[in-house]
């Protein structure tokens, strides 16, 4: 059965997680699973990734413990908007807005904009 983070559980009152902590959980549940002896190939069933993952976290894992397999901080750039700017943004594309519509609503409420080319990011 592939490792559910608990918040994926009926009427569990915690938010959706982010991918980056989704990914994070599933290296986590990862190193739980090689503590245990499991294979990689059982590992990667059971978080739902492919073998290649798996191997490559069991060598960073094998060479630098858990804590190697940790979310670092982004390394490039801050996003220009925050996850309730973004989701602003996606409810406004779900209800059919154009790109002069959002870039005027960015510009405005943000003191940003949007190449067209990379609205298709944040569509759902």
């Amino acid at each position: 059965m592939a490792y559910r983070p608990s918040h994926m559980a009926a009427g569990s009152p915690l938010p959706p997680l982010s991918r980056p902590q989704l990914a994070e959980a599933r290296r986590v549940r990862a190193v739980e699973l090689f503590e245990e002896g499991v294979s990689n190939a059982e590992v990667a069933r059971a978080v739902g990734v492919c073998a290649e993952s798996v191997r490559r976290w069991r060598r960073v894992w094998e060479k630098g413990g858990a804590s190697a397999l940790r979310r670092r901080a982004s390394s490039g750039r801050p996003p220009k908007l925050d996850d309730s700017q973004v989701e602003a943004v996606r409810t406004a594309l779900d209800h059919g807005a154009r790109v002069c519509r959002l870039n005027s609503f960015a510009a405005r409420d943000y003191a940003s904009s949007f190449r067209p080319a990379h609205l298709h990011m944040l569509r759902r």
